[in-house]
């Protein structure tokens, strides 16, 4: 394990390789699993200010299971996830001409419709955070359809922290990634 400030990360991070490889995959994370992408409270703020912004972006049925669910839905621990359509696919997503699914709020900030780029929860992926009392512990989530990802990554030489240099900026700051690759690299737990 690696601590930096008030987050204890896996020493999968460092260790693994993953670079998304959406050519072999088609986004199946945007699909499979139980619930839509976990979400912060702040976002959910986000979504409501900026959903007229991005709602030109999402398909039919992404606006329809949004109006009919709301922009977001709360599970059955207390928790915020996007909104599912048939309690599969997220409704914020769409496919693109490849049949590869792409994130509809994500489009809109490329378009310029909005600031806000993607939950961060999907940025960050495949890494899951889980909130301690006084840290957040960051893990590595493996699962089967990013096998490929795995792959890609090793074949690049490129590892879950670097692969995920930006989100994990964008969640805690170029100082806190500083010290995680200065760890990473020249700590007790280099990689040899």
């Amino acid at each position: 394990m690696i601590q930096i400030q008030h987050t204890v990360i896996s020493d999968d991070v460092r260790d693994n390789f993953f670079v998304c490889n959406l050519e072999a995959c088609k986004g199946a994370c945007c699909v499979e699993g139980d619930l839509g992408a976990p979400l912060e409270p702040e976002e959910l703020d986000i979504l409501n200010q900026e959903y007229e912004n991005i709602k030109p972006f999402l398909t039919d049925a992404g606006r329809a299971a949004i109006e009919q669910q709301g922009r977001y839905i709360k599970d059955w621990e207390g928790d915020f996830s996007t909104t599912t359509i048939n309690d599969r696919e997220c409704a914020y997503a769409l496919y693109d001409e490849r049949g590869i699914l792409k994130c509809g709020i994500e489009q809109a900030y490329l378009a310029g419709a909005t600031s806000f780029k993607k939950p961060i929860s999907c940025h960050l992926y495949p890494i899951r955070i889980t909130k301690y009392d006084g840290f957040e512990a960051l893990n590595y989530d493996r699962w089967t359809i990013c096998s490929p990802a795995c792959s890609f990554g090793a074949n690049l030489g490129v590892r879950i922290y670097q692969f995920l240099k930006e989100p994990l900026i964008r969640k805690y700051g170029e100082g806190w990634y500083g010290e995680l690759v200065h760890e990473i690299e020249h700590g007790e737990g280099a990689a040899k």
